[in-house]
């Protein structure tokens, strides 16, 4: 089983930063999702993807992770860059 664990990003439609803190586990597809033949709708045999964990840390989910033999891939958070700017720039 592959899987990779990471912070979950900032919602781009909304200022708050709510359940950014969380860690996550979640499993990669194991097959490829495939169209129905009567009803056209996407969909796979694979019930893992449907699975995703909740860590308060980094460490827990690496844990987790070793401790259920699962090969997971730590993805690093980038760093947050603020574009610090005036209501007067949109003037000048």
């Amino acid at each position: 089983m592959k899987a990779r664990i990471f912070q979950k990003p900032k919602n781009a439609m909304q200022s708050g930063r709510a359940g950014t803190q969380r860690w996550v586990l979640e499993f990669a597809p194991a097959e490829a999702r495939k169209a129905d033949p009567l009803m056209g709708w996407a969909g796979s045999g694979d019930t893992q993807r449907q699975l995703k964990l909740g860590f308060a840390s980094r460490d827990e989910a690496v844990a987790y992770a070793t401790r259920e033999g699962i090969d997971a891939e730590v993805i690093a958070t980038p760093a947050r860059t603020l574009k610090i700017q005036a209501y007067a720039d949109n003037f000048r």
